[in-house]
């Protein structure tokens, strides 16, 4: 698969040539997850509607939830002002942190509102 020429070229990749991808819960507008994206993931995402990653830590594409069962169906994918981070709304099925956990965001809370 290859990305749209005109995305791609509006992609600003760091010197990895990945992306940022802030992934919300369709519904409930949570922030589920970040991950990291490369042309191809991107054009995987796009095409097949099965949010897929790069993984820096194994070096391969992973589709979310290929292995846990804890799979994003995508929504809606939208590219920030300056290029440099793409947003996804995703329907969660299951935990979206690799702990199990509903977000990754879940277990270090370092400020809130009640001090």
């Amino acid at each position: 698969m290859s990305l749209d020429p005109a995305i791609s070229a509006r992609l600003k990749r760091n010197p990895d040539g990945l992306v940022p991808a802030v992934v919300t819960d369709a519904t409930s507008g949570a922030v589920l997850m970040l991950a990291w994206m490369d042309d191809e993931a991107l054009s995987r995402t796009l095409v097949t509607r099965q949010a897929t990653y790069w993984s820096r830590s194994r070096n391969e594409y992973w589709v979310k939830g290929a292995t846990s069962g804890h799979t994003q169906h995508v929504r809606e994918v939208r590219l920030d002002c300056d290029g440099d981070t793409v947003l996804m709304r995703v329907d969660q099925v299951g935990g979206a942190c690799h702990t199990g956990d509903t977000t990754c965001f879940d277990a270090d809370l370092l400020l809130t509102e009640e001090g």
